[in-house]
């Protein structure tokens, strides 16, 4: 099984001992967590503002993606971490503008108590290449 490690500066550099993205015999990806770090600046956008925060992990992870090789349309799976489940319908309203309703991925999404840097959302992804 052949690992390639996926970086860009397109997207936040990592907050850990992890990478952008593992490409795991040039079949799938996945896609470390992102959060709401604008990586031209290194600071996290729209503080308290979820729906802002939500545009930038998107952003982060079209990023990561596109430095794989890929788009929103190989995604088969998400994981959406809430810091907080009543803000699901606002991050719902965001996400869905990224994938087409008849072929969106598989998803499930968690409140955790705490996220990193005390963000809003974080969300990662498996995608095939």
């Amino acid at each position: 099984m052949s690992r390639k490690i996926i970086k860009t500066e397109k997207a936040p550099a990592p907050v850990g001992p992890y990478n952008q993205a593992i490409a795991a015999s040039g079949q799938l990806l996945f896609v470390s967590g992102q959060i709401a770090i604008d990586p031209s600046t290194n600071e996290i956008v729209g503080p308290g503002d979820v729906s802002k925060q939500t545009e930038q992990v998107m952003a982060n992870l079209r990023a990561v993606l596109a430095a794989a090789g890929a788009s929103f349309e190989h995604v088969v799976k998400t994981t959406i971490f809430l810091n907080n489940m009543n803000d699901f319908a606002t991050v719902n309203q965001v996400y869905s503008g990224y994938f087409d309703p008849e072929n969106a991925p598989a998803r499930a999404c968690v409140e955790a108590a705490r996220l990193p840097k005390d963000v809003l959302v974080e969300i990662d992804c498996i995608a095939m290449l």
